[in-house]
């Protein structure tokens, strides 16, 4: 079977998923956890660490304040007499120095996990969309797999732990500075709330920033992975030059982008650290008052002086890491929607009655009963009846985008319909690869893989030495393609059959389509790039296969191919208004 992407009116990508990847899934997607069980484990390191390390800040700054308020106001004594609080003093700077170091360690051993076992995972999903659903996706999926995701690593490493710190350590330090000075829990109750609403609007500011950039660089790199595979071409033509404006305005794009993206983050960080400055400042004026009015103890003041830095210290971590981490938590929700589009438990499942139709080798009926398959803006096609018979051509004729090459998805199992079904001599047919031997697909864009052209023929189960090649070659005119190369069918070509001109590469699939031994040969405008005289070559060559017994669809709009065909169904599709009507 010949693999190749759909026409580009055919392709209709999935709402659902799109959609939910853009409603707001809170500051923590938990389809992270879902995904990755890497994830999981770190979460959980996570929050012990950070409980612990909670822990330590409270006892650090309980003994420093009993320790320099006992000095200080008391009358001059040993170092003995301290022993137990500095011993607890250094063993909890001991522990906290050991946490932070674990955490910090796994976390970026974690962080590189997670990434793989989502890229794995997004990779086997895409490999599982139908070409339909993929086509349209594909250069977003790439940039995905090989920089997007890449971004997670400071969003895992930076900015989770910070935000479980800002969940666990700030609302301890304000308790426990209540417990020792009322006045400044007050004060930092009060303006902590600044904090998250500078967040809030400098998020506002800067919504859509991560997308954008991602975008940017999504047709950035499409841009030039094309014009890489369609130099040989654009040299032959003297066009080589000709991208250089477009690339370069895409490249102007990227940067404008992403400097702007830098630009915000390194103000809003700004903003944040003099917000939590001011606000410290305030608790030490209010504390140093009152202790040179004598109105409060010194040790309290001491306690409350070294957490209020504390309390404000997550947050600030939290509003700086957002941007450096927002990019990796754009790319993970392009991530999400395609997994979310393929479930692993979901997968279909291939039907054994149709697989047993699928494995005829004989004479092939294929009926189309009420098709319809849903597409972007309705069923494309629509209630599809049609009946292809052996031993003769059915052309598939019709308005652009009205399901015409979807119809032939369908039946190789490739498009799932939303009603109706299709049946291989009275049952029911499945994308399997017992069917798929039995066809020869020529789609609009046939894929061509790398190797020999030899390599390339025995795809659809042709051999390179057996009798008749030469004339089908002679009827396409791809025997003069082989006169001018010097190793004939031992040709190596590259991946898409770089080497060949896109003339050459058409040639070559209509080829190895022709001279297939299966039963059933679809072909999608199989003379769209041939002169009158190949064309009627090719259509003399189609007769005799039919004749022979072959069951011939074609996707049709030139009238000398609706000519030669035996039957004509005028494939119609339908916008989701008038199925509503």
């Amino acid at each position: 079977m010949t693999a190749a992407r759909p026409a580009a009116p055919a392709t209709a990508t999935p709402a659902t998923p799109a959609d939910a990847s853009r409603r707001r899934r809170g500051p923590v997607d938990p389809r992270l956890w879902r995904y990755s069980a890497a994830a999981r484990g770190y979460l959980v390191l996570t929050v012990l660490t950070s409980v612990v390390d909670v822990v330590m800040v409270v006892v650090t700054a309980l003994m420093i304040g009993r320790v320099l308020a006992g000095v200080i106001t008391t009358d001059a004594r040993s170092i003995g007499d301290w022993t137990t609080e500095l011993s607890v003093l250094a063993a909890a700077i001991v522990v906290r120095v050991v946490v932070t170091w674990l955490q910090s360690r796994y976390a970026h051993r974690s962080a590189t996990r997670v990434i793989t076992e989502l890229e794995h995972e997004v990779l086997d999903a895409a490999a599982d969309l139908p070409p339909r659903e993929l086509d349209p996706r594909r250069d977003e999926i790439a940039v995905v797999l090989t920089r997007g995701l890449d971004g997670l690593k400071e969003y895992l490493t930076g900015y989770l732990p910070a935000l479980l710190l800002a969940v666990i350590l700030t609302p301890v330090t304000i308790v426990v500075i209540a417990l020792h000075d009322l006045t400044s829990a007050v004060i930092i109750l009060v303006t902590l709330p600044l904090i998250p609403i500078f967040m809030i609007l400098i998020g506002l500011l800067t919504k859509g920033k991560a997308d954008r950039t991602l975008r940017a660089m999504t047709t950035l790199s499409s841009q030039l992975l094309d014009l890489i595979a369609g130099l040989p071409t654009l040299r032959a033509l003297g066009r080589e030059k000709g991208p250089a404006e477009r690339v370069r305005q895409l490249g102007d794009s990227h940067r404008t982008t992403t400097m702007s993206a830098l630009r915000v983050a390194f103000l809003s960080g700004t903003v944040l650290e003099f917000l939590a400055t001011l606000s410290v400042a305030l608790v030490a004026v209010s504390i140093g008052m009152r202790l040179v009015y004598g109105s409060m103890p010194l040790e309290a003041g001491i306690i409350a002086l070294i957490l209020a830095p504390e309390a404000y210290l997550p947050l600030r971590t939290v509003g700086a890491k957002f941007h450096a981490a927002e990019d990796g938590a754009a790319a993970a929700g392009k991530a999400f929607a395609v997994l979310d589009t393929v479930p692993r438990d979901t997968q279909p499942q291939h039907d054994p009655a149709g697989a047993s139709a699928s494995g005829r080798t004989g004479p092939c009926e294929i009926v189309f009963d009420g098709l319809s398959v849903p597409g972007r803006d309705g069923d494309a096609p629509h209630r599809l009846d049609a009946v292809c018979r052996p031993g003769e051509i059915t052309a598939f004729t019709g308005a652009n985008g009205a399901g015409k090459s979807t119809a032939l998805l369908a039946l190789l199992g490739l498009a799932s319909p939303s009603e109706g079904r299709i049946t291989v001599n009275g049952r029911p047919v499945s994308g399997d690869e017992q069917w798929w031997s039995q066809v020869a697909w020529l789609p609009q864009r046939p894929v061509l893989l790398p190797g020999t052209l030899a390599d390339n023929l025995r795809l659809t189960g042709v051999d390179p030495a057996v009798s008749g090649l030469g004339e089908v070659c002679t009827a396409t005119g791809f025997d003069s393609v082989l006169d001018e190369l010097p190793d004939g069918w031992n040709t190596v070509v590259g991946a898409g059959g770089t080497g060949l001109s896109l003339g050459q590469r058409q040639r070559l699939a209509l080829t190895r389509t022709l001279a297939s031994p299966r039963p059933v040969l679809l072909l999608d405008e199989p003379t769209a790039h041939l002169d009158e005289e190949a064309e009627a070559t090719v259509l003399d060559t189609l007769r005799d296969l039919a004749r022979a017994g072959r069951t011939v669809v074609v996707v049709a709009h030139r009238p000398t191919l609706l000519a030669v065909a035996d039957t004509v169904v005028t494939v119609h599709g339908v916008r989701n208004a008038e199925t509503l009507r």
